[in-house]
This record gives C-alpha cells, structure tokens and sequence, in this order.
C-alpha cells in the first residue's frame, strides 16, 4: 500500500486488510491514538482556537477533571499532536497548540461537520 491512499481505494480495499508497510493496520492505530473521552474534543478546541491555555481548555471541556485534562495532553503530546510550551514569567503559564501533524486532522474534523449537518438534527 502507497503512503497516500485515495478515497477510492479505501472503498475497494477496506474489505481486505489495510496495512502499512510495518504491518500496522492504520485505521486501528488512529482509533487507539485519539480514544478516549476527552481527546477529539480537546484536538477540536485547538482546531477552533490555536493555541489555548490550561485554563481555557478546561473551561471549554465542560465536565473534564484536572487529571483527566492533564492526562489527555500528555498522551496527545507523547503522540506529537500537540505542542507545549511552558512560558517561566510571572505568572507562568502554559499554552497548547497543535503541531503540524496535529493539524492535519483538520480535514477529518471537516468530514465529521459534513456528515453532522447532514444527520444530527
């Protein structure tokens, strides 16, 4: 299988096993990177307004704990989705942004927005 993969061929070839050259099946490897609760919506957020503070995600994330929050930034920064940058001022903060790898889910939100105008009432 090429690198890219146009949409034509997913539809003849996601019957069959979709591989990488490593082996990996990539659909599976997305899904375990961006699962769970809080992921897509924090990726969302940053799609929306780039970068964000600590703060203003979790005010955006109605119902995230801390930890939760914390968590999810740290796995999606160990996946190089997102940038954090420490700033040591006073007050120090935090910011996140996505990286340019991050930023080509930009498309996959479009998708999602399509599909949503199109059934969710």
């Amino acid at each position: 299988m090429s690198e890219t993969l146009s949409y034509e061929q997913f539809r003849r070839q996601v019957s069959e096993v979709i591989q990488t050259p490593a082996g990996n099946c990539p659909v599976c490897a997305v899904v375990r990177m961006l699962q769970g609760r809080w992921k897509l919506q924090i990726l969302y957020a940053l799609c929306i307004k780039n970068p964000l503070r600590f703060g203003e995600l979790h005010k955006m994330l109605e119902g995230v704990t801390n930890s939760a929050l914390t968590n999810a930034l740290r796995e999606l920064e160990k996946d190089g989705l997102l940038l954090r940058m420490q700033y040591n001022e006073i007050p120090p903060h935090v910011e996140y942004s996505l990286t340019p790898k991050g930023e080509e889910l930009l498309p996959v939100f479009y998708a999602i927005a399509v599909w949503g105008l199109k059934y969710i009432p």
